[in-house]
């Protein structure tokens, strides 16, 4: 559904009456088109003393087709990315080394253009290393909201020993692809996992991989499909037979299979490992985005309406992650992903059961990563927050206003904004992205 509110602001009326009322402003996001550059303008990159990811973030930068610059340059560039280690400081005395670099550049920011910290994770340091690690995230989580244009924000922790295996997640933060991410933290080598091989071609870096799509007929399941076969997968697009037809017509677009299958069925499990291990020898990637909603406040939720909701959601994941882990379909270095939400995270009015099995997926999350690990994969989660589909179209004229408003990109994201987080976790340059779930919400002002 088109914001027309947003459309306003591009008019000649809105150009004149937004700044002068004070309202919101939504600035137009540069998303990813094959074959544009990385960035608008170079990347300004920075480190505190001691730090241990400089040299390694120059080497991938480079890499990525990125223009680096070790000092500000004199003249009115614009930089398409700040990026800073932090690594060094280990003393709170030290985040002044924050302020050194970014107060004198922050105003030059270009349009979408980005700011990244790293530091290593607080949780494996300790005294006044670890107090100085965590102060990073309110910075942060602040430069996002003081970003105009539609530029972002983000931190990375990584975990001593991974400083080889952050490219592919430099590459998504920094591209068009993470438009609608927004003030994330980010873990690297968490639970060990340390390394991480890049692909062949970073164009196509799913080429030769099987990636099963639930809930693939439409909206944010279709957009997921068309972005992993873009990236080179052969999707297997799963639905319930009564969306049969959309199902065919999402599977045909993108060279890949249509499963018609209702997954909260007793012998979904079976079916579905019998179709991946006969029909592709096994699956890679398992993108578990089927869901549904049965609103209601608590006293007039029903049991059945809560049932089904935490079934489809929840309990049918956890039945088929439990099949293709014990039954080895999961190949080695295999991805599951989880699609969570916002509401997940900061609760919602009328919806306690799809809250709740949301906040389920998070837990999914973290007690799986350290089986996913000692598997050789990995299990991540992305939470949306207000996403322009079929289902928020529906919803009543002002909420949907404050969906769309209440975060620091002023308007609601698109189906293609979560897929390119999902592409990003399945990425074979991504295995040391491990139990991580990061909000696809323009940094909602709900929630942590």
């Amino acid at each position: 559904m088109a914001d027309k509110y947003q459309q306003f602001t591009k008019s000649a009326v809105g150009k004149f009456l937004v700044p002068r009322l004070g309202l919101p402003n939504p600035p137009t996001l540069r998303r990813y088109r094959p074959g544009q550059p990385p960035l608008d303008g170079p990347a300004l990159l920075g480190a505190a003393p001691g730090g241990r990811l400089e040299k390694k973030l120059t080497t991938q930068l480079g890499a990525a087709g990125i223009e680096v610059l070790s000092t500000p340059a004199g003249d009115d560039t614009r930089y398409g990315a700040l990026v800073f280690d932090a690594t060094g400081i280990t003393d709170p005395a030290q985040l002044r080394e924050l302020y050194r670099f970014h107060h004198p550049v922050i105003r030059k920011v270009g349009a979408c253009g980005r700011v990244v910290v790293l530091g290593t994770p607080p949780e494996v340091t300790e005294g006044r290393e670890r107090i100085a690690q965590r102060a990073l995230e309110g910075f942060t989580r602040s430069v996002g909201k003081e970003l105009k244009r539609g530029a972002t924000a983000q931190l990375v922790y990584v975990a001593k020993g991974a400083e080889d295996a952050t490219e592919s997640t430099l590459r998504f933060l920094l591209s068009a692809k993470s438009a609608f991410v927004d003030g994330q933290v980010i873990r690297i080598g968490a639970g060990g996992v340390t390394t991480a091989t890049a692909p062949e071609n970073w164009e196509k870096p799913l080429a030769g991989k099987v990636a099963l799509v639930t809930g693939a007929s439409r909206g944010i399941g279709a957009a997921i499909a068309e972005t992993l076969a873009r990236d080179g997968a052969h999707v297997v697009a799963l639905d319930i037979p009564a969306q049969g037809a959309d199902l065919s017509q999402v599977a045909n677009r993108v060279g890949g299979s249509a499963l018609q299958l209702d997954i909260t069925a007793a012998d979904a499990p079976d079916k579905l490992a019998g179709y991946l291990t006969e029909r592709h020898g096994g699956v890679d990637i398992v993108v578990h985005n089927a869901g549904i909603t049965r609103d209601k406040t608590l006293g007039n939720l029903t049991e059945g309406a809560w049932d089904a909701v935490l079934t489809v959601n929840l309990v049918a994941q956890l039945a088929v992650n439990d099949k293709l882990l014990g039954d080895k379909v999961l190949r080695q270095g295999g991805r599951i992903i989880g699609v969570s939400s916002m509401a997940g995270i900061a609760g919602n009015v009328g919806q306690t059961n799809y809250a709740a099995s949301k906040a389920g997926v998070i837990g999914m999350v973290d007690d799986s990563a350290p089986r996913l690990a000692e598997y050789g994969g990995t299990i991540n989660a992305v939470a949306p927050g207000f996403i322009e589909t079929q289902m928020t179209a529906a919803v009543p004229l002002m909420i949907r206003e404050f969906g769309r408003r209440l975060s620091s990109l002023a308007q609601g994201g698109l189906p293609v904004d979560v897929a390119e987080t999902i592409a990003w976790y399945a990425n074979p340059a991504s295995a040391a992205v491990n139990g991580n779930v990061v909000r696809v919400c323009g940094q909602a002002f709900l929630g942590a």
